[in-house]
């Protein structure tokens, strides 16, 4: 039996999948026939139901994948395969508190709140109202949402939190918000950011030079899938490729004799030099000493 309120998935046989709320008195109308709510409930997840025409229809749970896919948007939403990135990369897990700008529709939100579960918080700002109604909204649909806060706040005056374990950025131009969101993380804390352009990727690599920061990253996730037949195994002929850079780094004081220690070569020096030409640095030590540390 499905309680009523869950969310279900029907797979027809042309491998349509529609994702929807069980609610008492609904029907569900497609061109293989009708399904009763009352009849959906009768039934349990992973079984084959028939409707009224004749034609059989997969019964399936919607699991957090299905939830991003069917949740409403307004805006492009965060593809599954950064998301799984992003929560891996910034630990979303129990216990942890996570911050995010930008939450657009929801997605990244919702996907955070689902790993941080009932022991973890979720603090989130969009400077847009009219986002932040429809992440709720959509959180609400998904069953999720209980350990998010979101707030109608610009991040140009701060975030609406201190301490954090961890932040996402995902805003036009994350490379202003810097020290705001270093203000809003403990010491040690993983920080992210999604842009879709390389200059964006400059711009934020250029500001994080001037910041306290370690273990700096940049990387894209292309995704291919295959088809499934076992005597014809190949790729499908299109395949979700660029959505977005993904930039993380950890909040951490780095001292210019712990850089002049590391290995380089060739072009790590020049790399090197060309970095300190433009910070202005001679042979003392860097403005990164500084006690970055904030209240």
């Amino acid at each position: 039996m499905i309680p009523y309120g869950s969310l279900y998935v029907l797979v027809s046989p042309r491998g349509r999948r529609y994702i929807r709320k069980l609610t008492q008195g609904d029907v569900w109308q497609s061109t293989d026939g009708t399904l009763s709510a009352e009849t959906i409930a009768e039934h349990s997840f992973g079984e084959e139901i028939t409707t009224h025409t004749g034609v059989p229809i997969l019964l399936q749970e919607a699991t957090l994948f299905d939830r991003l896919l069917g949740l409403k948007r307004q805006t492009q939403i965060i593809y599954a395969k950064d998301i799984a990135l992003i929560c891996v990369k910034l630990m979303a897990g129990p216990g942890r508190t996570i911050v995010e700008a930008g939450c657009g529709s929801g997605g990244l939100t919702m996907a955070l709140s689902w790993f941080c579960g009932p022991t973890g918080r979720v603090i989130s700002h969009d400077a847009r109202e009219e986002f932040v109604a429809l992440a709720r909204k959509n959180l609400d649909w998904a069953e999720l949402g209980a350990n998010v806060e979101i707030h109608h706040h610009d991040i140009a005056q701060g975030f609406l939190a201190s301490n954090a374990d961890a932040l996402f950025l995902d805003v036009r131009t994350p490379w202003l918000y810097i020290d705001q969101a270093l203000a809003a993380v403990r010491s040690g804390a993983t920080l992210g950011f999604l842009v879709p352009t390389t200059d964006q990727v400059k711009e934020v690599l250029m500001a994080l030079e001037k910041r306290p920061v370690a273990d700096i990253e940049v990387c894209e996730l292309l995704r291919r899938d295959w088809k499934p037949l076992a005597d014809r195994l190949r790729p499908n002929d299109r395949m979700t490729a660029h959505t977005g850079f993904l930039i993380f780094c950890r909040e951490q004081t780095v001292s210019e004799h712990f850089r002049s220690l590391t290995h380089k070569g060739t072009r790590e020096r020049k790399q090197e030099a060309a970095r300190r030409e433009r910070l202005g640095l001679d042979d003392a030590e860097s403005d990164l000493s500084w006690p970055w540390r904030y209240p």
